[in-house]
């Protein structure tokens, strides 16, 4: 282990998800030398970043720590020398992720975060920001990782790898982790006692599981689930996937299968969500505002329960523990997005996956599987060129590509719907996309 003091730098630091990744560190005290910690935000997220920062400070104070946890609205002060950089913000906050959700809704037409139009707009805003963000890392601390936990995370990894010119970037999602606890528990087994292959994209993942001797537990798995499926106090509450299709696959689907496998009965449940004025958004945002009303308590020195209902459960354990397998050359079996290298031969050798890979001091190092079967291939290189095409839209700014994206995505009828979902949803956005300026211009000259 080296002896040397590392500073860690949270852009989007006033994010409620702080204390997570916070108590992450923590945890690993013994193995991570911290020296100091900075919390950036912008202004608009001042206040957010003073109230979670000084939970913050409370929390490693609490756990007989020297650290220095600093707050600042200057990212570039922040950046200087860092060694590890972590990334969990949210262009246009909340506000505009509920439009994300409701303009789609409000055609019939699904709306969720990172699948579908409401993806595509999110990572338009997104990309050209933490663009600028790695450009600022090239001048000011070249030689640090950074840990991306932004969405949409394999588009945004995309961008970095292959218009950032920047190699030393892992996508984190807490999904993968979600399957592993839970259907470990399903199997009455402990995680450490089973290998879980993930292969696909983010948020458009597949896996295999294993025992510790090799043996291909994947059809138990699956007879757990369904099974579990017909109980009344069931783990999984989501709508039930169709069976026979899912043995066919031989393989696990992920949660975001269902906009795939089920979309009529997602439209539906999130349709009759959006009449009832209660997207996810929605949801999410009263929880942000209770969880900041508790984190103001003086004598509050850890993280609240409350914030498990925000989601993201096991952020810190997995954020946290990849800077800990770089910075130790741990090589810990992790789930990550990077550069595919040959690990799916179906995708392109530069592409972003979600694959399980090992986490080294030289970064991941992806599980090689191979070819897939036909029903997993169509859709992800479907997948992969929509993602392609918003990537590229988000950088350039153009129009038609950011049109053939909209066209691509299996999510949103093609034709003229496609057309008026995306003009709609750009000018709801743009003061946060000046790549599309003369687009936006255009489209508002044509009403």
């Amino acid at each position: 282990m080296r002896s040397d003091k590392i500073k860690i730098v949270t852009i989007g630091g006033g994010s409620s998800y702080t204390p997570e990744l916070i108590e992450g560190f923590i945890k690993r005290k013994d193995e991570l030398p911290i020296r100091e910690i900075w919390l950036v935000d912008i202004e608009e997220g001042k206040e957010k970043l003073e109230i979670v920062g000084n939970l913050a400070k409370r929390m490693v104070k609490e756990a007989g720590l020297d650290w220095e946890v600093n707050l600042t609205l200057d990212r570039r002060e922040a950046l200087k020398d860092a060694d590890f950089v972590s990334t969990q913000l949210r262009v246009g906050l909340l506000a505009a992720r509920i439009k994300d959700e409701r303009i789609p809704l409000s055609h019939g037409i699904l709306g969720q975060e990172t699948n579908g139009a409401g993806g595509i707009l999110k990572a338009f805003r997104t990309i050209p920001v933490i663009l600028d963000i790695v450009n600022d890392m090239k001048e000011l601390c070249p030689n640090a990782w950074l840990i991306n936990f932004t969405n949409p995370a394999g588009m945004v990894t995309e961008a970095i790898l292959n218009y950032g010119k920047f190699e030393k970037v892992v996508g984190v999602c807490n999904g993968p982790i979600g399957h592993i606890m839970e259907e470990s528990k399903l199997i009455n087994k402990n995680p450490e006692e089973l290998f879980f292959h993930f292969i696909g994209l983010n948020h458009l993942h597949w896996h295999k599981v294993y025992d510790n001797e090799g043996n291909d537990l994947t059809t138990t798995v699956m007879d757990a689930i369904f099974e579990d499926s017909k109980r009344e106090d069931r783990i999984l509450s989501e709508l039930p996937f169709m069976e026979e299709q899912i043995r066919n696959l031989g393989m696990l689907p992920c949660g975001y299968h269902r906009y795939y496998y089920l979309t009529d009965e997602m439209v539906k449940k999130e349709v009759n969500e959006y009449n009832a004025t209660s997207t996810r958004a929605e949801v999410v945002k009263r929880v942000e505002d209770e969880l900041f009303e508790l984190y103001k308590d003086v004598n509050l020195k850890e993280k609240p329960e409350q914030l498990s209902r925000r989601g993201g459960a096991y952020y810190s354990d997995i954020a946290c523990e990849i800077i800990n397998s770089i910075y130790n050359n741990k090589g810990k079996v992790m789930v990550v997005n990077t550069r595919n290298k040959g690990a799916l031969t179906d995708l392109p050798y530069d592409a972003s996956i979600e694959i399980t890979s090992h986490i080294t001091a030289s970064g991941p190092k992806p599980i090689t599987y191979g070819k897939l079967n036909s029903a997993v291939r169509g859709l992800v290189q479907v997948m992969k060129s929509m993602e392609e095409l918003t990537v590229e839209a988000a950088v350039t700014g153009d129009y038609g590509t950011a049109l053939q994206a909209f066209i691509m995505n299996p999510l949103i009828p093609s034709g003229s719907i496609a057309k008026q979902l995306l003009d709609e949803m750009l000018i709801a956005h743009k003061d946060y996309l000046p790549q599309f300026k003369a687009a936006i211009q255009e489209v508002e000259k044509s009403l």
